[in-house]
């Protein structure tokens, strides 16, 4: 299974046309051009057009294009997954999942529509019964059909509806946000953390990064630009990372060691299974460095512009 870095996603509201624009030049690793929370009532069919339009004519390169429609409850939803079927990004993001009915609600809609096979679905994570749900939601990946490839946390729609405070270290989400990483773990998904509000915070919002790499998250949604550089550092591996993981995959392939669960490394006790969190940790990090030329050229474009 190819890795792919998620280290940054960032929200790009689907009514800015400059915003779907400059998205093409941005060193994020996924973007995501938003129906939902980033577009009023009164423009949802403008932004639809103008998405599709954008996904048409190309050009993201190789980042990853996720499309958020609007909620399953809405009178918007059906035409926006009609929009996306035509334009074929890689995901579409629903939001508001709160139970595994929904995805497989969605999975029939998808199938009738002859959608392209390789768009693969992400739920949102953002209501109060969704933190209840959400082993069974993360099960639906089991039936192929709902595409199910990964969790987006809603931790503003979360605090929102919880009434719990969104305060530094987030101590009154942990429990919500190990949960959904135990969960997506345990069915083979990818999960993304939400976004950190306070653009002014510069060493609050890179704490913040760390934070949710230390957690296991992929890596953060984001909603700004400004944002990125410093969220693809704390998702990174660090070069003494890739070094030491180097080691313990070199170690376990020596002929004297293949068939040994438990090895010795500079008077480290090391088991197998290090070493297959190694050879994860060398894997991205030699994703990251196919996208460093082309990360590098956009980060001065950005720059520049």
């Amino acid at each position: 299974m190819t890795i792919r870095p998620r280290r940054s996603v960032l929200y790009m509201p689907g009514s800015n046309a400059r915003a779907l624009e400059k998205a093409r030049e941005l060193p994020a690793d996924g973007i995501i051009l938003d129906l939902e929370d980033a577009v009023a009532p009164d423009v949802k069919a403008m932004a639809r057009d103008l998405i599709k339009k954008s996904l048409q004519n190309g050009g993201f390169g190789d980042r990853e294009v996720f499309v958020r429609i609007n909620g399953l409850d809405t009178r918007w939803w059906v035409d926006d997954l009609h929009a996306v079927a035509d334009a074929r990004p890689d995901a579409v993001l629903v939001p508001k999942i709160s139970d595994p009915h929904q995805l497989q609600d969605l999975a029939a809609r998808i199938v009738d529509m002859g959608t392209d096979p390789h768009i693969r679905v992400w739920a949102m994570m953002e209501t109060p019964l969704a933190m209840l749900n959400v082993a069974h939601i993360a099960a639906a990946a089991l039936d192929s059909e709902t595409r199910l490839a990964g969790f987006v946390m809603g931790t503003n729609d979360l605090a929102k509806d919880t009434r719990a405070r969104i305060v530094p270290g987030r101590a009154p989400m942990l429990p919500w946000l190990t949960n959904c990483v135990a969960a997506a773990r345990a069915f083979g998904l990818d999960i993304l953390d939400g976004v950190y509000n306070d653009l002014g915070n510069a060493e609050g919002f890179a704490q913040e990064c760390r934070q949710a790499r230390d957690l296991g998250f992929d890596g953060k949604t984001l909603i700004h630009p400004k944002q990125i550089e410093a969220c693809n550092e704390a998702f990174s591996p660090a070069p003494e990372e890739v070094e030491a993981a180097q080691k313990i995959i070199a170690a376990f392939d020596l002929p004297e060691n293949r068939g040994k669960g438990v090895i010795q490394i500079e008077g480290r006790m090391v088991e197998r299974l290090h070493a297959d969190m190694a050879r994860r940790t060398v894997e991205i990090a030699d994703a990251i460095a196919q996208r460093q030329p082309a990360e590098q050229h956009e980060t001065a474009k950005a720059a520049n512009s």
